[in-house]
């Protein structure tokens, strides 16, 4: 054996540095997180094996036509895998409580308000307009749609900015009831909203996917892929013409592009480029954003309790984020501590329902706004 081929044999080792065997450890947490506690295990065990995968030396994954590459090209680079994702989340969301409540499309929106407010402060950190914008979305506690601003204006930031916004939606017990508490008195958590259901009708359910794309086309054009399969999937839901197609987008199309998706932002995060200040900043502002984000949603709530007389639970506001439905589950939670017959849980689901539609068009609002300077 000659020296060349010596080296080609030890090329793993000569490779390995400190940063690739510390990303190859976080990757292993992931995976850990998401077996040990279920932290989001869809996406956090495949980004985990994506990160081991991405720092082995000499395996010429990350090359051009290497496994890794190719699906970055095929499903980040093109905005594909967010999109396809959308159509399992929209077949596997129940529009009613929204529909049977239009007035919480506010809380949806009042709650976007992190997005901008982190972007405004991240500039004052130093990235720029285009950067802050994507590390805003992560308030929206919407994966893919943070993917989809991210590989369009930082393409760059693609791996912490997902990584950040995964996290947070599987810390969504943890980091949103602080901020409630917070902004809420105990009386305000304890106001009863008695749900009454208002019959929906087949008509109502199949019409609103259809009219929320064309309406968001219009006004928010750069929305519309992700808003189109999101009510795509929504649509073959509610037909009950195709429901092949809608067991498929919920099940197996949801479940291999999810897992494709993790392998392939975990592939992002490189240690050379992934371990920097630049990365913890965008973490932390990333945490700021979803606090501000839930804070914004429960100020609003306060305000509709206002103006109804004491007649809505401002914690109803804070789940306007498109974490669905831990965000809606959370709320119900500290409205039955406070008071065990208090069951706020369908009024929850129609502001976190609300929050998933909020997100994408805050998301395809920053792209009209920015996407022509990049």
């Amino acid at each position: 054996m000659d020296l060349s081929q010596l080296n080609e044999l030890l090329v793993g080792f000569q490779g390995l540095t400190i940063q690739r065997l510390i990303m190859m450890i976080v990757g292993g947490v992931l995976i850990w997180l998401a077996i040990k506690y279920e932290y989001e295990p869809l996406l956090l065990l495949p980004i985990g094996l994506g990160a081991v995968l991405a720092n082995i030396p000499g395996t010429g994954l990350l090359d051009e036509g290497g496994l890794l590459k190719v699906l970055y090209d095929a499903g980040i680079e093109n905005e594909l895998f967010p999109s396809l994702v959308f159509i399992g989340i929209g077949a596997m969301t129940d529009f009613g409580p929204l529909l049977e409540n239009p007035k919480y499309m506010l809380f949806g929106a009042a709650a976007q308000f992190g997005i901008f407010g982190t972007l405004l402060l991240a500039t004052l950190a130093g990235f720029n307009i285009n950067q802050a914008a994507s590390i805003g979305i992560i308030g929206a506690a919407d994966g893919p749609t943070s993917i989809f601003v991210a590989s369009e204006l930082a393409p760059d930031l693609v791996g912490p900015i997902t990584v950040a916004a995964y996290s947070y939606m599987s810390l969504v017990p943890i980091i949103q009831p602080p901020v409630m508490k917070l902004l809420t008195t105990r009386e305000e958590r304890r106001i009863r909203m008695p749900y009454t259901s208002r019959p929906v009708s087949k008509v109502t359910r199949i019409v609103f996917p259809i009219m929320v794309t064309v309406i968001t086309g219009i006004l928010v054009p750069k929305a519309v892929a992700l808003i189109g399969m999101l009510m795509f999937g929504n649509l073959v839901r509610e037909a009950g013409v195709v429901q092949r197609i809608s067991n498929a987008a919920q099940n197996e199309i949801a479940n291999i592009v999810t897992t494709f998706l993790g392998v392939t932002i975990g592939s992002t995060m490189v240690g050379e480029k992934f371990l920097n200040w630049q990365t913890m900043l965008i973490i932390g502002m990333g945490l700021l954003a979803f606090a501000m984000d839930t804070a914004a949603g429960v100020l609003f709530g306060k305000f509709m309790n206002y103006l109804s007389g004491g007649k809505i639970n401002p914690l109803l506001g804070g789940c306007g984020i498109s974490a669905f439905p831990m965000s809606a589950r959370v709320v119900q939670k500290l409205g039955h501590d406070e008071d065990y017959s208090n069951f706020l849980l369908m009024h929850a689901m129609a502001s976190n329902t609300s929050g998933q539609i909020a997100s994408v068009l805050a998301g395809g609002v920053v792209l009209a706004l920015l996407s022509t300077s990049v």
